[in-house]
């Protein structure tokens, strides 16, 4: 068996908050809760596993979500829909644009915890 990613935690101010801005933004469901966790699972199994902890303990940290075309435009339609603040970088410096990397669409956004969420269309390294 090679090594996968199963599972990550992903701190939060409100757990359900957080699994359900994520879950609406890339049309996913939220899983049964387990304990202190709400779990949100990608379509490669990879679930995140999102868990409230005080505002003050939390450590930003970067979610890249690789998409299909066509996901990308019914999550950037979410995003506008909802006004939620987008870059075309992970600085802020790009306000309400897209970027076209690696031959493909990009785009950052922050979660209600302030995590950095980003969707690709392509991954990184690759070429058109």
């Amino acid at each position: 068996m090679s090594v996968e990613l199963n599972h990550t935690i992903v701190h939060a101010r409100d757990n359900r908050e957080s699994a359900e801005f994520l879950a609406r933004i890339l049309d996913l469901r939220i899983g049964t809760g387990w304990g202190p966790f709400i779990p949100v699972a990608t379509g490669n199994g990879v679930t995140l596993d999102f868990a409230t902890i005080p505002a003050e303990s939390i450590i930003t940290q970067h979610y890249a979500f690789l998409v299909s075309e066509e996901e990308f435009d019914a999550a950037f339609a979410r995003i506008r829909a909802a006004g939620i603040t987008y870059w075309a970088d992970p600085h802020g410096k790009q306000p309400g644009e897209i970027n076209h990397h690696h031959g493909g669409r990009g785009v950052y956004f922050m979660d209600p915890a302030g995590h950095g969420m980003e969707i690709i269309t392509r991954p990184y390294g690759s070429h058109a």
